[in-house]
């Protein structure tokens, strides 16, 4: 199986150094390092790495400002955003911005190395409570966007609306199975289908869409 690639972003060298050792005897490949925000895009862009765990505060453009190009250059790459500031706004804008989780650095290393693997198969990171402050503030920010199906070339079925209602209020694919009565392989494949239909990575930035186009009730 081929190594999952990792770029690891933060303005403190001891905490870079740290985060690599946690990676690296789970083993990940990290491929680079970055100090700021500006040098993160750089590496991306050189590198292409499938993570990359991401500081929010650093010099030279900041962590929401890297995520923000990141993923308009590369939206496979998986973002997570690994900071000392649990800040509600900071989780919406990262959120918002195509983050695929938001963790801080208090947490267990292992569950980094958890959040990575999450990240890299596509499910959900955020725990529900974090999931429901953001998608709030989302749902804020888009009173002004109306249902747009047909913005997809290809429109949601009825079933794929269930199951993307379902995503975002945080249901895991065992649950969807169960409650559908259908089986998680099945469930898994309306999901990644429903990722290809509105240009997504991820089951949060598919809850985003799904709030911001008035499909989540």
């Amino acid at each position: 199986m081929e190594r999952i690639r990792i770029l690891v972003a933060d303005d403190h060298k001891i905490v870079r150094e740290g985060i690599r050792a946690v990676l690296e005897r789970a083993g990940f490949d990290v491929i680079g390092e970055a100090s700021s925000g500006q040098e993160a895009v750089e590496k991306v862009r050189k590198h292409h790495p499938d993570v990359v765990l991401l500081d929010i505060r650093m010099p030279d453009g900041d962590g929401l400002q890297a995520l923000e190009a990141i993923k308009s250059m590369y939206p496979d790459v998986r973002v997570i955003m690994l900071t000392t500031y649990a800040n509600p706004g900071y989780l919406a804008r990262a959120v918002t911005a195509g983050a695929a989780g938001y963790l801080t650095k208090e947490v267990d290393p292992a569950q980094i190395v958890r959040a990575i693997r999450a990240a890299v198969s596509g499910e959900q990171l955020l725990d529900y409570e974090l999931l429901q402050m953001a998608l709030r503030n989302v749902a804020a920010q888009a009173a002004d966007i109306s249902p747009a199906d047909d913005e997809l070339i290809t429109p949601l079925t009825e079933q794929e609306k269930i199951i993307l209602r379902l995503i975002v209020a945080g249901l895991s694919n065992e649950d969807i199975g169960r409650t559908l009565s259908i089986t998680v392989n099945t469930v898994k494949t309306h999901i990644r289908h429903i990722f290809q239909k509105l240009g997504v990575s991820d089951r949060t930035q598919a809850a985003v869409w799904a709030v911001r186009h008035g499909l989540d009730k």
